[in-house]
């Protein structure tokens, strides 16, 4: 995501851009393509409110800015309620398409092995950074490669889903359409029904770590396993939550708890488990999902899994230009640098790449204004976050600058994210226009 947005942004400034990709002749074991910008986890960008959600402020500056990755979402959008999901695979390919048709940019296969002496460079390589780049990075840091364990949701083939059981409703039946309002699948538990599948989900088999590794995991991304163990209703009150929901086939009965899956492909043959990251081995996976009412007899295209995510310590290695202090011709971008999320990584890929090209064409441009959300989230990983306790974040409006003036709590929480968004835009703009 990120690497294909730099090149995107530099490319259209008038820079002539080399993109180097690994796959498809070294391969990770959570890609299937060789294709730029594949999604290996969630098909969602989450939301898509650009007045009440800082993640979808940051959709808005993203299309401000041209973004290829938003406007290829926005190309191959799923019904998803308020939320942007995209079908992945055309997503991919027609990302893949807009580099290769574009005549600054060209594309080199094979890995990168060595962090280059000369010229600009933006590291993009994500969570799943190779083995021998990673040593390189470590080795010209003189810090240890911080780690936290990642985990991916299974993928359900819907023609399996037992519709007798689910029904198609997003939760309190948002949307503009009905197609929206009817964007997830819904599978009902009572008390009984969940506290068994909690029991089994608890003694279930999970995957080992080997000797030495420590599973420090992003609260954004927990498996399931590890919320169980916090608590036998967290899940109740997280990815199960029954609220602003009934169902269809029994609307007298007010489920206990609520599993929902999400459309994962245009054609609706695919869907994804929502929030059911997983460690799980793979039998265990197939045993105790089975138990969730609806997906008895559920076939999977693919299984959940969990694997190392690697990112720097951006808050003492970058400067406010995304650069490598100790290697000014290097920026990072992506989750490598501590973001973390879809959205976040091509935002932080946008921004390099356009700031890579202004050092380039010897202009002087500022990093985004703080009071941006793309502004807030770069100012956190490079200077704003606790370096000694620095982990990965999505955006939030925890970032963002009070603005003056308006009262607290929650019953100003309303006016006040239309506040930052308003701010936000007004600032994203300006700093747009003064590189036009």
């Amino acid at each position: 995501m990120a690497g294909a947005e730099a090149a995107w942004q530099a490319a259209n400034l008038g820079v002539q851009v080399v993109i180097h990709e690994m796959r498809p002749d070294v391969e990770t074991f959570a890609h299937r393509t060789g294709h730029l910008a594949e999604m290996v986890c969630s098909n969602s960008f989450r939301s898509d409110d650009d007045e009440q959600n800082a993640v979808g402020q940051l959709h808005w500056e993203m299309r401000a800015a041209s973004g290829l990755i938003m406007a290829t979402a926005d190309k191959h959008r799923l019904p998803a309620g308020g939320a942007l999901a995209v079908d992945r695979d055309p997503f991919a390919e027609s990302v893949t398409q807009a580099l290769q048709e574009h005549p600054n940019v060209s594309i080199e296969y094979g890995e990168i092995t060595e962090l280059p002496e000369d010229g600009h460079w933006i590291i993009a390589t994500g969570p799943l950074t190779s083995t021998a780049l990673g040593a390189a990075i470590q080795a010209e840091t003189g810090a240890e490669r911080l780690a936290f364990f990642d985990a991916i949701a299974p993928i359900i083939y819907a023609d399996s889903i037992n519709m007798d059981v689910a029904w198609l409703q997003s939760r309190y039946d948002k949307g503009e359409t009905e197609e929206e309002q009817k964007a997830y699948l819904n599978c009902p538990m009572n008390y009984e029904q969940h506290e068994a599948f909690i029991d089994a989900l608890l003694a279930a088999e999970k995957t080992e770590f080997h000797e030495g590794e420590t599973a420090g995991y992003f609260d954004g991304c927990l498996p399931i396993e590890v919320m169980a163990e916090r608590g036998r209703e967290t899940l109740r009150h997280g990815p199960m939550k029954p609220v602003g929901l009934t169902n269809a086939h029994k609307p007298e009965e007010k489920a206990y708890a609520v599993v929902q899956l999400r459309r994962d492909n245009a054609l609706g043959t695919l869907y994804n488990i929502v929030g059911f990251q997983t460690k799980m081995k793979y039998g265990a996976q197939t045993e105790v999902l089975r138990m969730i009412p609806g997906l008895e007899n559920a076939s999977f295209a693919r299984l959940g899994g969990i694997h190392r995510n690697t990112f720097i310590n951006s808050p003492t290695l970058l400067d406010d230009q995304m650069r490598l202090k100790s290697r000014p011709n290097i920026r990072f971008a992506g989750q490598v640098t501590g973001v973390e999320g879809y959205v976040e990584s091509a935002a932080m890929g946008l921004l390099a790449g356009r700031l890579a090209a202004a050092e380039i064409l010897g202009q002087n441009v500022e990093t985004a204004p703080i009071n941006s959300a793309m502004g807030a989230l770069v100012h956190h990983i490079t200077g704003g976050a606790e370096a000694k306790t620095f982990q990965p974040m999505n955006v939030n409006f925890g970032l963002f600058q009070p603005v003056e003036g308006l009262k607290g709590g929650r019953r100003g929480r309303k006016d006040r994210y239309k506040a930052y968004t308003d701010r936000a835009k007004t600032e994203w703009q300006t700093w747009l226009q003064q590189q036009s």
